[in-house]
């Protein structure tokens, strides 16, 4: 079998920096799958957590889930791409045919729950080796390589006039963001907002709200930096929650009332407690952030059950990624969605660790690899 050398930057253990090493593909696409040459990848906190251990997470594994790049070989049933067309790489591929599919929820799909969050395709094998060892991909992605192969469901065809180093963030904090306002939790003209947490994802919920024509966005940070960025990307309202309490401000700037809706995009248990209780009586807090394993929160749900307040979850923004993709790239090249300023730092792969150093000094938006 013929194979394509791929330099890949390799997870070999938590709280190990990545290794940069020559690995194999093979350069055939199995039947339903597709190869492709990677153009860039967006280094997300959802890849932190597992560098620093607080997702189990097997080694060894190419990291990296949000990338977009040029098909390069299809396979024998693959009817729908073809080779040179732009995609962007989806961490939840699609079987099309369970009920969370066929109902159009494709973030929740049985098959990929089973396989691509194991980190292996459909058939319960990884793509790439070292030699003889397997090695597997993040999520069935593994975009901190120049090349991956991936189910065919997983790369969502773009319009080649979209850079691409941008559209790699469509493929996680974009969607994420943009989706758990519009899709998850549906906010409707005229609501009041509350978005807590002003990085990649965070500035995607606030461009959502914005979008979706809240006439008020409130967004909570401990960094002014970031705050300043809350609101060059939409918000109204700016809340230090380092220097005052979040929810007493909140019920400040809304008379007293809470928020309508209230987005949660760090992945902390105090930070959720506080977006809950930020809502109205009836209000919905989504969570949408990423926690640790093993992390848990308090609610009281005599208050939940009383006032009637709801808590939902937001997987990818509870995208239709064959739908919500390419919009949003459209949404981009008309200059309605901002990608551009989410590019803080464009780097080389050998460049990869100093980036996560980077991340977890709350620095930047988003570093991207390009190859």
């Amino acid at each position: 079998m013929s194979t394509v050398d791929v330099r890949a930057a390799v997870f070999t253990g938590p709280n190990k920096p990545l290794e940069i090493q020559d690995l194999s593909i093979p350069a055939e696409p199995g039947p339903n799958e597709v190869l492709v040459r990677l153009a860039a990848s967006g280094v997300c906190h959802s890849d932190l957590h597992a560098l620093d251990g607080e997702w189990e997470t097997p080694a060894p594994l190419v990291l990296g889930h949000e990338g977009a790049g040029i098909v390069v070989a299809v396979g024998s049933e693959v009817n729908d791409l073809e080779v040179d067309d732009h995609v962007i790489l989806s961490w939840t591929p699609s079987c099309q045919k369970c009920e969370f599919c066929v109902s159009g929820r494709p973030v929740l799909c049985q098959l990929a729950n089973e396989t691509a969050y194991k980190h292996v395709f459909f058939d319960g094998k990884p793509r790439l080796s070292a030699g003889d060892e397997e090695v597997k991909s993040f999520l069935a992605v593994g975009s901190f390589g120049d090349h991956a192969m991936v189910p065919a469901s997983a790369a969502i065809r773009i319009r080649k006039d979209a850079p691409l180093a941008q559209a790699a963030l469509v493929g996680c904090a974009v969607t994420t963001g943009i989706g758990a306002v519009v899709n998850t939790a549906e906010v409707e003209p005229g609501s009041t907002v509350l978005v807590v947490g002003c990085g990649g994802v965070g500035l995607n919920v606030v461009q959502g709200a914005r979008l979706a024509g809240a006439r008020q966005i409130i967004v909570a940070d401990i960094s002014e930096d970031k705050l300043e960025l809350g609101r060059k990307f939409g918000a109204t309202h700016t809340i230090n929650s380092k220097e005052n309490n979040l929810v007493e401000a909140v019920r400040e700037l809304t008379d007293g009332r809470g928020v309508d809706y209230a987005f949660e995009a760090i992945g902390l248990p105090f930070t959720i407690e506080a977006c809950y209780e930020a809502i109205r009586r009836g209000g919905t807090a989504v969570v949408v952030g990423q926690v640790a394993d093993g992390v848990k929160i308090s609610i009281d749900p005599f208050v939940m059950s009383d006032q009637e307040k709801r808590l939902v979850g937001s997987n990818y923004g509870s995208s239709r990624q064959s739908i919500d993709f390419p919009k949003i790239i459209d949404l981009y090249m008309e200059g309605l969605v901002d990608l551009d300023s989410m590019i803080t730092d464009r780097i080389a792969l050998d460049e990869v660790n100093e980036a996560f150093d980077e991340m977890r000094q709350g620095r930047g938006i988003r570093s991207v690899i390009e190859y």
